[in-house]
């Protein structure tokens, strides 16, 4: 379960080390006003917004019919087909959030959302875990600011059973003093982890100056103090209170028939009584009281993060605020010129919208030792000359051809155009999400410099600067806590309702719409393509295999990350802005590097890949440019070696992999320094060469108009010098080990266990290996270790358990966070979990509900383009065969329990699972 938060888009993942993106995009939708439309006869039980009665409706666009209804009781249906996959999407849209909690009680929303999924009268907490993960679905939900969302992606097949699940929960739930007592435990450590997050911090600090004294001055998340005092009478209440059908509003995507599904949907849905929704509270905005505070933050890096005031979704001006956002985030904008002057590591603007305003906010980040003030004042002056001079109407033309790109890419995914109509109909009030389109189109130039003089006050900003802060040397130390008697009871087993027998029932290999077609240039670049019509766009994702632990020479350490960055000025023949106007004439998003990509209209598919080819093969890799990424690059890694962040990562190589591994190499501000351009240069013609490259395209187009243009474009590109050994050796068996890495950043431990393990991907172990760990985690409580650590204990929020194996070596490993003084016992009983899973068998129950989530997953991960070639790409990477998924499917259709017990006593080591933790000193 997700609250809608900020996230850092640049912050690296554990142990790996990027520089912060460039003008990273980031919209952050907050909540909007939602204008439900009912039926005249139940006007008086409606709030005072609904006018309009809303009968079954269908509209035809693009092809699809899209079915609108209201129930008799109020309740909103959006229905849109969807033909990517044998797989549905739904999401109920409550119309309330966090504005509509108790005073002196901000997360009721929040704890509610939690609270629905302990269960409802005829659908028990337990058999709400196993239906759902039988059904296999991706199943959550998230609290904003005016709307509660819950989703389900499932296979078509399960589309009934998703939509009884939600009938019964949007009547009541099951909310006993117990039960919220252990999810408690669950939700403060959320809170937890978001409090240990220091660019949330900032974030909510940021909310709180602009929004002060209305309920946009918090986030939905909640506090602990207010936990403690939440009574699980109080949440039914809350529940009682809001969740009506005629306060919500279901979409539902998917390969479905709109009129049968209707009918589906009012027999579990229009029996539930309307409820009397109270009218949404006043918001009274006060002036903006400038201001800059100072946090620490855990990053390699410092942010400055500028916030203004900004109108809501409500306003005319939404339209004209929403393209100068993307124009303040062009890369031709001047704020992007920071960076390549190098006075900024990356530079971006972003928006967090609600319905009466919004926030936007300039995020810039700097090296550790750079002048964060000087930063600040050139942001201000940068946007101060924007708005006195206004913007050129070109760029005004770019962000809005940007903006009709992204809504069509919405459309390749399932679960993506589930929420954009969610966020249309449900949050913005509108009728379909073309609706926020048209009114971009109609923006002017003279709208967009009205729009920034009006709103873009430098004296009315709120300032946040996050300072990097070292952390301590990591400390190898023992477990304070060794409880080898711990044990918890045995779960009982689940009677399965009526309505869901057959669901739970169905184990058979699922049926597929991807059926690529492969080919080899003659320069030995592979093409895989899978032609789609689900909108108006062609995607490119390209992937060259390197590691370049494995392929930097020696002393050369951080030659990968200058590349990387240089790839933004341009290339040989179009420097920074001439390319980027390239991109911007025909809405294209594109990136260079090792994994490349490219998304454009189909229209224009042969000028982008012009683009694309001509900048991941002739890259300018300008002198002056390749000087400040230098200077860039070798000061965000002396950060980086403080950072707790990255020492976590590196305590674990350290202590799983040999001295002599490679990926205990690291670049280091001399190694980085003593780089010379043509070291780069020679770099890019070792790495990127066609013969170590899979490109994968996937959209409006065909196979023959594909191969035309990639040889146009690919083809001349020519391998030079012998192929590079790209492949990590393999490694033996770890040791146990415990390691703390100190940060006083955070409020509770991230932890990781790993170990190594003798296992390659072609072995028949990985597929009984795969089906046991479904047993132990992803499926939420119906799975051993969501049960053991959330549901019963609430020592941790979310747990991660996955093997990570590659061609040449395999590493097993679990991810958590939790309070310092629970560290210990959350390790001793996922241990406990593991020596069970090597001596016991998985009961029947258990290994049927593990092979219906395998099964199931493999419709679901071929429900976005994105998915689809992901796991192209992923299988070349490996030699797999593209159709492996289905291949898999048969392979966890006849184990066994007993070769699944086999496979763990065979290949794990529980013992020897290595501990790293980052935050406090564990206890």
């Amino acid at each position: 379960m997700n609250v809608n938060r900020y996230q850092n888009p640049a912050k690296s993942a554990m142990g790996n080390f990027a520089l912060p993106r460039a003008g990273a995009k980031v919209k952050r939708s907050g909540s909007f006003v939602v204008k439900i439309l009912a039926v005249l006869m139940l006007s008086a039980l409606l709030p005072a917004w609904t006018s309009f009665a809303w009968t079954s409706v269908q509209e035809t666009t693009q092809k699809k019919t899209v079915l609108r209804a209201t129930l008799n009781n109020g309740l909103r249906v959006v229905i849109v087909p969807d033909t990517l996959a044998p797989v549905a999407t739904i999401v109920v849209n409550y119309r309330v959030g966090s504005n509509q909690a108790p005073a002196n009680f901000p997360g009721t929303a929040h704890a509610l959302e939690h609270m629905m999924f302990r269960g409802s009268p005829g659908l028990s907490e337990e058999q709400l875990a196993n239906v759902t993960a039988a059904i296999g679905g991706f199943f959550n939900a998230d609290t904003q600011q005016t709307v509660t969302q819950y989703f389900f992606t499932v296979p078509v097949q399960d589309l009934d059973v998703a939509l009884h699940i939600e009938s019964l929960r949007m009547r009541a739930i099951l909310s006993d003093e117990k039960s919220w007592s252990q999810e408690r435990g669950a939700i403060e450590q959320e809170v937890a982890q978001d409090l240990s997050n220091p660019e949330y911090v900032a974030y909510t600090k940021l909310l709180a100056n602009l929004f002060r004294g209305t309920p946009y001055a918090h986030t939905p998340l909640g506090a602990r103090p207010s936990f403690d005092k939440t009574s699980a009478a109080m949440l039914k209440k809350f529940h009682d209170t809001w969740y009506a059908p005629n306060n919500a509003v279901l979409v539902i995507v998917g390969d479905v028939q709109p009129q049968d599904t209707l009918i589906r949907v009012k027999r579990l849905f229009e029996d539930i009584p309307a409820g009397k929704i109270l009218p949404a509270a006043d918001i009274r905005l006060q002036p903006v009281n400038p201001e800059t505070f100072d946090l620490k933050t855990d990053l390699p890096y410092g942010l400055i993060m500028m916030a203004f005031r900004l109108p809501g979704s409500d306003s005319p001006d939404f339209a004209a605020v929403q393209v100068l956002a993307d124009v303040l985030n062009s890369e031709r904008g001047n704020l992007y010129g920071l960076v390549t002057e190098g006075k900024a590591l990356s530079v971006g603007f972003s928006t967090s919208t609600f319905p009466q305003t919004a926030m936007g906010y300039v995020v810039a980040a700097f090296p550790k030792e750079a002048d964060a003030v000087a930063l600040i004042e050139a942001v201000r002056n940068i946007l101060a000359a924007d708005v006195q001079s206004g913007f050129p109407p070109d760029l005004i033309e770019a962000a809005k051809r940007q903006e009709i790109t992204a809504a069509e890419l919405e459309k390749n995914s399932m679960f993506g155009l589930a929420m954009a109509w969610s966020q249309a109909v449900a949050v913005e009030g509108r009728r379909s999400p073309t609706e926020k389109l048209e009114a971009i189109r109609r923006v002017s130039t003279d709208d967009v410099r009205a729009a920034a003089s009006k709103y873009l006050n430098p004296l009315q900003t709120v300032v946040a600067v996050l300072t990097p802060q070292a952390s301590g040397k990591a400390v190898s130390s023992r477990a304070s806590r060794k409880v080898e008697s711990f044990a918890l009871k045995e779960t009982a087993a689940v009677k399965i309702p009526k309505w869901a027998q057959k669901s739970w029932h169905r184990l058979e290999i699922p049926a597929s719409n991807v059926h690529p077609t492969v080919t080899t240039l003659p320069n030995g670049l592979r093409l895989i393509v899978q032609p789609e019509n689900v909108s108006r766009t062609v995607s490119v994702y390209g992937h060259i295999r390197n590691h370049p632990e494995v392929t930097e020479p020696r002393g050369q350490e951080g030659v990968n990350l200058v590349l990387e960055a240089l790839f933004s000025y341009g290339t040989d023949s179009l420097d920074r802005l001439a390319f980027q106007k390239g991109l911007d004439d025909i809405g294209a998003v594109e990136s260079a590097g090792s994994d490349f990509s490219l998304q454009v209209l189909s229209d224009h598919f042969d000028r982008g890949v012009r683009l694309l080819a001509d900048h991941v093969l002739h890259p300018a890799l300008p002198q002056k440019g390749f000087r400040i990424v230098r200077q860039q690059v070798a000061a965000t890694v002396s950060g980086r070696l403080q950072s707790p962040n990255y020492l976590r990562g590196r305590a674990l190589r350290q202590a799983i992999f040999p001295q002599s591994d490679p990926t205990l190499r690291q670049a280091t501000q001399d190694s980085v320094m003593g780089l010379r351009l043509p070291d780069v240069r020679a770099y890019h013609q070792k790495i990127y060469r066609p013969d170590l490259t899979t490109i994968v395209i996937i959209g409006n187009v065909t196979v023959e108009t594909v191969r035309a243009v990639m040889l146009k474009y690919f083809g001349p590109w020519e391998a030079r010098g012998p192929k590079p050994d790209v492949l990590l050796p393999s490694v033996p068996d770890n040791k146990p080990s415990v390691v703390a890495v100190p940060n006083d950043t955070q409020v509770q431990d991230r932890v990781i266990l790993a170990e190594t393990l003798q296992l390659k991907r072609s072995d028949p172990d990985y597929y009984a290996l795969e089906l046991g760990n479904h047993v132990l985690g992803g499926g939420f409580y119906a799975t051993r270790l969501y049960r053991d650590l959330r549901e019963k204990t609430g020592l941790v929020y979310h747990i991660d358990a996955s093997f990570d194996v590659s061609k040449t070596r395999a590493l097993y490993i679990v991810r958590y966070a939790c309070d310092p003084l629970n560290v210990s016992l959350a390790h001793t009983i996922i241990r406990r979990n593991l020596q069970d899973m090597q001596t016991d068998l998985v009961t029947p129950e258990e290994l049927k509900v593990a092979k219906a989530m395998a099964l199931r997953e493999i419709p679901l991960s071929e429900s976005s383009l994105a998915g689809v070639a992901s796991g192209f790409i992923s299988r070349t990477e490996l030699d797999l065969p593209l159709q492996e998924p289905h291949l898999a499917a048969q392979n966890y259709l006849a184990l066994t329990a007993d070769q699944v017990r086999a496979a763990f006593a065979r290949r794990l080591r529980p013992e020897d699972l290595v501990r790293v933790t980052e935050g406090p000193k564990p206890e």
